[in-house]
């Protein structure tokens, strides 16, 4: 995937359970990955998706999985959902005793890498281990629950890791979580995100398809303005 492009997340978390397969094909032209939150009732206080599910959903959709592992000892876990087929798998920082190594075991399996700061983890201290992801996700929200509201203060988290992307040439996708709605997901993307994972926003739509497009529409926009701000800035010439 152009790693210029916006990618679409509708969360899973958001959808129908019982027409989980119905709802992932509302979706499917429209979205780049589905995001699928997996919660054990010991990292969050929470339990949803597992493995069996996770292949299940593997099977029924050619949409890319962008499995977010909301877990304890992702050192054990995590490579399994690379095993079944999962695009990118990741999982949170204050979970993993080793990140790099993880992130190198599920490359190793098949699937990207991805790294998850919480809303109260500084992200100062993983900076330096970026270049070993390919995603980095930031919670805009405390992680474990569906349906929160953004919390705008975690934008600055997303603008620190995008400075930091960019001084290190690095190819990294810069992902958000929690509250992305018509009304916030600009925002985002001014911030500097590129990927953007929407649930209530797009599963409690009238139309759900019709949300992604509109979805896309704003970050898109909100991103060229902001590309075009920095080039104006550095003295570039937009081309």
């Amino acid at each position: 995937m152009d790693k210029t492009a916006t990618v679409i997340a509708p969360s899973l978390l958001s959808a129908d359970f019982a027409r989980l397969a119905e709802d992932m094909d509302k979706v499917a032209a429209d979205v780049d990955w589905l995001h699928v939150d997996v919660m054990d009732n010991h990292f969050v206080p929470n339990l949803t998706l597992g493995p069996p599910v996770v292949k299940s959903i593997k099977a029924a959709t050619n949409v890319p999985l962008d499995c977010h592992l909301m877990i304890e000892d992702p050192d054990r876990w995590a490579v399994g959902y690379a095993e079944l087929g999962a695009y990118n798998v990741t999982f949170h920082a204050e979970a993993a005793a080793d990140p790099v190594a993880i992130a190198k075991d599920l490359r190793a399996a098949g699937s990207k890498a991805g790294l998850a700061i919480d809303r109260d983890t500084p992200v100062e201290d993983y900076l330096d281990i970026l270049p070993a992801f390919d995603t980095v996700l930031i919670m805009t929200i405390k992680a474990g629950f569906g349906g929160q509201a953004f919390i705008p203060g975690l934008l600055d988290k997303v603008r620190a890791v995008r400075r930091h992307i960019d001084s290190g040439h690095l190819d990294i996708r810069l992902e958000v979580d929690g509250g992305i709605a018509m009304d916030t997901i600009e925002a985002a993307a001014e911030a500097g995100a590129d990927a953007f994972v929407a649930g209530t926003a797009v599963y409690g739509a009238a139309d759900p398809a019709a949300a992604c497009r509109k979805l896309r529409a704003l970050a898109e926009g909100a991103r060229s303005r902001g590309l075009t701000s920095a080039a104006t800035a550095t003295g570039a010439v937009p081309g």
